[in-house]
Parts: C-alpha cells; sequence; structure tokens
C-alpha cells in the first residue's frame, strides 16, 4: 500500500468532511455475503477515471482500502493459415475449389485471394472429413470487389475442425474469375465476453461524397469491440473507416484507426446477404469517434442508429464482510496501487461475474478542485512582435483549456502551415496546439455572369470570394437542365513582379447530368490555393445552349487552436510573418489530456494592422519604379526625337 494514499485509510461516512478531497468522482454498491466479488466496473467508471484506471481505489463501509485485480478481457490474437493444398476447376458454370487445410484447430472463417478488380459473386462452402461426406457450411455468401474501393472477400462459416473445404463460386451470372489462395482463420479459444455501450451520433454532415458521423461513445478509455451501422438501405455497399483525433508534430489531425466494408447484397438466384457490423476490438483514449462512409457518387447512406459493445473491465477482490462498498475515481496525480493480490491472478481470473449493480457516478461533495493540467506553463519565453504584420485580440469566456477557431482574416493573411500563428501575453507567448479539422464551412461568393463576346460558346462566371489566399478546396453549384456534358474549368489572373496578369489553374471537372436529373450537386475541387479573391469559372457549350448554374458555394476546412489561459489576462494572436519558423511547445507531451478537457470557445476581435507587410511594400516599391521607369523611357524618347529631327537635312526651299 502506497504511502500516499494514507488518507482513504481514514474511516469516512457520507459526511463530505470525512470523504478524501483528491478524489472528484465516488460510486456505491451492496455486496450481500462475504467472499470473491467479480465486479464489471461501469462505462462511466472508465470515463471518469484515468485510462489505465491507475486511479481507481475500492473502500469497504469502514473506509478501509480494499485489494483487487484489475482483469481487462481480450480475445486471444488470429491464427491465420494458408491452405496447405489449393486447387481451382471450372466445371460447367462453376469455379470449384478445393482445399486441404492441414490445419488442427476449429476454422471460423475463409478468406479468398483474387486479383480481379470488379465483380460480386455468391459461394457455397462445405466442409468433409474424408473428401467424400460433404457438409453445408455456408450458402449463397456474397463475395466482391466494387470500383468504389469496397471490398468482401471473407466468408464466416460456423466454426469446426475440417480437414478439408470446398468452394464452389457461382459463374453463372459473370464470367469466372482468378483464385490464387485462401486463408484460413483458425479459432484457438474462447471468444472475449463483450458488453452493450451506449453510443449517440453528435454530428453527421455530408461533404465529398462521404458521409462523416462524429460520434460519442458515452465513455472514454474503452476497448470498442464492435459497431454496427443500421440502415434500411435496401442494396449498397459502402468503404467505411473509423478516425480519432491525434496530435502529429504539434498540430491535431485525423488518423485511421481502421477500414472494412458495410454492405447488403443480393446475387440472383440467392437470398439478399448483409454485413452491417464491424469487428474492431480497438482501444480508444477518448470518447469521441468518426465513422466515414464513403458513398462514392452514390447518395449518402441512411443510417437509422449506430450500436457498439465495448470488451469489459473487471475488479477482482475478496470481500471480507457484506455491506457497502465504494468506488473512487477521478484523480490525476495519485500512483497506480501495488497489491500481493496481483499474485493470485491466476487462481482469481476464473471466478464469473457477480451480479452487482453499481450506483451512478456522483460528485464527491469533499473534492476540492484543483487547476485543470497545472502542468502546463502558462507563459514561454518573450517574443519580438516588430516582424509581425497582424493582431487579434482573443476574447475568452472563462478560464481554463480555449478552442479557437481561425476565422477568414487569419487563414488568408498567416502562412499555410501557419507556422507564423504566435498567442502573446504581456510580451511572452503563450503555448498552443493547432488543430486540422476534416469539418468543411461553407462560403457563399458573390458570382456574376461575365459572357466573352469573342467566345460565344462559352460560359463565364466571375466569383468574388471576401478574402484572397483562402485555403479553399471545393466549389459547388446546382443547375435546372436535366441533359448535359461540360468540361469546367477554373482559374484566376493574379499580378507577377511586372504588375502583368497572368492565367492561373485552380481546377476542373468534367460536369454530367442525365434524366432521371439528380439533385445532387455539381462540383469542382480545387489544385491548390488561390493567390487572388476573383475567381473565374468557364464552360465550354460547344453547339448546345448554355447551361444556367446558380447556388454557388465554396469551402474551407476548418482549423482551430487550442490552448490553456486565464480569464482576467489579455491575450492576442499575432500572424503575417514569412521568415517566422515554427514554434516548438512541451504542450505536445499531454495532447490527450487537452482534448479530454472540457473547453470553452474563444472568439477574435477585429484585425488590427502592426505595419504595412512585405507583400505590400514590396508591391508599392514595384508600383514606384514601375512609373519612374515609363517616366524615364518617356523623356529617353523625346530627347531622341529632338536629336534625330536635327539630325536630318533641312528641306531646301523651292526656287522662284
Amino acid at each position: 500500500m502506497k504511502p500516499n494514499c494514507f488518507c482513504l485509510l481514514i474511516a469516512f461516512t457520507a459526511a463530505a468532511a470525512e470523504l478524501p478531497s483528491e478524489w472528484k468522482h465516488l460510486q456505491e454498491f451492496a455486496v450481500a455475503k462475504p467472499g470473491l466479488i467479480k465486479l464489471s466496473l461501469p462505462a462511466d467508471t472508465l470515463d471518469a477515471a484515468r485510462p489505465g484506471l491507475e486511479d481507481l481505489r475500492l473502500l469497504d463501509g469502514a473506509g478501509r482500502e480494499v485489494p483487487f485485480l484489475l482483469e481487462r478481457p481480450s480475445p486471444s490474437g488470429a491464427v491465420i493459415h494458408a491452405a496447405k493444398k489449393f486447387n481451382v476447376n471450372l466445371i460447367g458454370q462453376t469455379t470449384i475449389i478445393l482445399m486441404e487445410t492441414g490445419v488442427a484447430q476449429p476454422i471460423e472463417a475463409v478468406t479468398l485471394e483474387t486479383p480481379a478488380p470488379n465483380f460480386i459473386k455468391a459461394v457455397t462452402v462445405e466442409g468433409a472429413r474424408d473428401q467424400q461426406s460433404w457438409q453445408p457450411r455456408a450458402t449463397g455468401q456474397p463475395i466482391f470487389r466494387q470500383p468504389n474501393g469496397a471490398s468482401q472477400l471473407r466468408v464466416i462459416i460456423p466454426a469446426g475442425v475440417w480437414p478439408f473445404l470446398r468452394v464452389t463460386v457461382d459463374d453463372r451470372r459473370a464470367e469466372a474469375i482468378p483464385f490464387t489462395g485462401a486463408k484460413l482463420h483458425a479459432v484457438t479459444a474462447e471468444p472475449a465476453p463483450d458488453e452493450t455501450l451506449a453510443v449517440s451520433v453528435a454530428e453527421r454532415t455530408e461533404n465529398d461524397g462521404q458521409t462523416r458521423l462524429s460520434l460519442d461513445l458515452d465513455a472514454a478509455h474503452l476497448t470498442l469491440a464492435s459497431l454496427r451501422i443500421e440502415t434500411d438501405e435496401p442494396l449498397f455497399t459502402r468503404p467505411v473507416s473509423l478516425a480519432v483525433r491525434q496530435v502529429t508534430e504539434n498540430a491535431i489531425t485525423e488518423h485511421i484507426l481502421a477500414r472494412d466494408t458495410i454492405y447488403r447484397v443480393a446475387v440472383e438466384g440467392f437470398p439478399p446477404s448483409a454485413r452491417l457490423d464491424l469487428p474492431l476490438d480497438l482501444h480508444l483514449a477518448g470518447r469521441d469517434l468518426l465513422v466515414l462512409i464513403d458513398n462514392g457518387d452514390n447518395q449518402p447512406l441512411r443510417t437509422t442508429a449506430v450500436r457498439a459493445t465495448r470488451r469489459p473491465a473487471y475488479a477482482l477482490f475478496l470481500a471480507q464482510e457484506p455491506g457497502a462498498y465504494r468506488l473512487l475515481v477521478g484523480n490525476p496525480r495519485c500512483a497506480a496501487p501495488r497489491y500481493d493480490v496481483a499474485t493470485l491472478g491466476g487462481q482469481l481470473k476464473g471466478a464469473t461475474v457477480s451480479p452487482i449493480k453499481v450506483s451512478a457516478l456522483a460528485a464527491n461533495p469533499a473534492y476540492h478542485p484543483a487547476e485543470p493540467l497545472p502542468e502546463i506553463q502558462d507563459l514561454g519565453t518573450a517574443l519580438d512582435i516588430a516582424p509581425w504584420t497582424y493582431r487579434k485580440h482573443v476574447q475568452l469566456s472563462r478560464a481554463g483549456v480555449q478552442q479557437l477557431d481561425l476565422d477568414l482574416d487569419v487563414l488568408s493573411r498567416a502562412d499555410p502551415s501557419f507556422r507564423d500563428l504566435r498567442l502573446v501575453r504581456d510580451g511572452k507567448q503563450r503555448p498552443y496546439l493547432v488543430e486540422r479539422t476534416s469539418i468543411a464551412r461553407k462560403i457563399v461568393p458573390q458570382v456574376t455572369p461575365a459572357p466573352d463576346p469573342k467566345r460565344p460558346t462559352v460560359s463565364r462566371w466571375v466569383i468574388k470570394l471576401p478574402q484572397p489566399r483562402l485555403p479553399i478546396t471545393r466549389l459547388t453549384c446546382t443547375t435546372r437542365t436535366a441533359l448535359f456534358r461540360r468540361q469546367a474549368r477554373l482559374f484566376e489572373q493574379p499580378t507577377d513582379s511586372r504588375s502583368e496578369k497572368y492565367e492561373r489553374s485552380l481546377g476542373q471537372a468534367s460536369w454530367v447530368r442525365t434524366p432521371p436529373a439528380s439533385s445532387a450537386a455539381l462540383e469542382l475541387r480545387f489544385d491548390t490555393t488561390p493567390l487572388t479573391d476573383t475567381l473565374t469559372l468557364e464552360t465550354d457549350n460547344g453547339d448546345n445552349p448554355a447551361i444556367e448554374l446558380d447556388n454557388f458555394q465554396v469551402f474551407y476546412p476548418v482549423t482551430r487552436v487550442l490552448f490553456k489561459a486565464p480569464l482576467e489576462t489579455e491575450t492576442a494572436l499575432y500572424y503575417g510573418n514569412g521568415e517566422a519558423s515554427f514554434p516548438r511547445y512541451d504542450l505536445d507531451l499531454i495532447a490527450p489530456r487537452l482534448l479530454a478537457e472540457e473547453k470553452s470557445a474563444a472568439t477574435l476581435a477585429s484585425e488590427e494592422l502592426l505595419r504595412k507587410s512585405a507583400a505590400g511594400e514590396l508591391f508599392q516599391l514595384s508600383s514606384t519604379k514601375s512609373v519612374v521607369f515609363w517616366v524615364a523611357l518617356g523623356l529617353v524618347v523625346i530627347v531622341l526625337l529632338v536629336v534625330i529631327s536635327r539630325l536630318l537635312p533641312k528641306a531646301t526651299p523651292p526656287q522662284a
């Protein structure tokens, strides 16, 4: 028992003054009789505790600390074998694959291997011990690979020991495809237990042919066992990616954890087959999970619900007497306990789960709240702000961890890498993290038709943005024209160092619409960031009538700055320094905890111009030099004309 836990040895009752003040939360449960208890820890316990449950403590009715053993069951590692023998034969309108497994363990799935890029077929799997008495294991199961990236080559079968497997592929409705091998998935242990997990969809965004679901898993520090995406769509295939936010090089990005495919397909002659469950076993630090569904050119997938299961976490202990027991969590600084009971792990792990109900998480009335993330240094080194061009004061609503969305002014004038961002208070830097999200915000630009009289077959629109150099990623618009095919081209005309305009391509797209007309917006992706605030869109109509476009929208990704600040002090955001290098802060060492903290939304005040930008000074200097150059050139021309006129022979007057 560690010395810093001496407070837990003090007997306490429900009175707030007698509860330990270092722990933020408590829960109660009752033990009916003495003996070995295997307690399944509720999700809210895991959510309030530290990731490794280092702060979990168990107290009996007298306030004594009770030693316990933590158990986190997980499935055994998958054992995958290649088939010992693999033979393929084409018989009539079927492909027959005969395998000698060479596997002594029960087999629960077969994954076929093929280089074919685009197909969908139904398969039947049979098992035998002597190649004579074949028993059906799966019938009419689909295998496919789609151009949108969706793929399903794994066939689930009831677990069993089969020396021989026979897979029959139905080729009646499409030509046969080659198969090069198979992987056999063997079962080596009992499946790990799971429990239902409450899941809610916090946000749904349709973006770039992708449905983005932001899930609240109801708790952090979980092992997500499976995820099920329910939909009433009759037929579909969709690639699905699961992602979380993580810190990379002082910035927050979205990291892909897993990729899989959900589907509901029907092969003619066989009943429809569906797979909506994703087996995962992912360890998640936070309670947020992003589900990215790739719709391609299809309509967004209608999702009716998202369900999940988690791996349980158990606390095993010996109850010396019946009565009330308490769980304590929520101490960010205590060390993990070390109990002698850990040596009895082999004996305790065979215990069955006790049917005990734990009360809801409650606040400890004696808890004394500490400063959030006290290890974060409020201020860093001093900063000479002379090279910075712009400043905006940051407006806070309360102290603590702040979330600041960069506005259009900052996005336009800061370096695209954001290496020149600085948060400053009293002349010193305030550490921060940049979070680049996949959330897209829209801008409705001013759009004016601009036909070119010299090119009557071309339709042109001038698109005016609120700022130059905005990180625009795509443009969308709609049309009422039901049938057309056009090549769209987007460009701008920035000015070079000689003050001359040139054409700079930003992107192009092929727009096609055939009846029945789709309501989906026309879309063009940007190849690069615009330099100006004036864009031109062109479509060549050929000999066809012009198409009408309206409802123009442009989209840019949301970028945020996360930092910690007290309320009473003034903080300002500086930007616009092309010579600045990336700052290096120690804040990224505790980035997961920063993300987990409750955040307040900070805002930016109006922009202040601290000095003329280098680009502006260069432009002014260039313009001045240009004027001087043309004036000088004009004077030289005049002088030359005068000199030439004097050198020419004078005309002789005619003789009378």
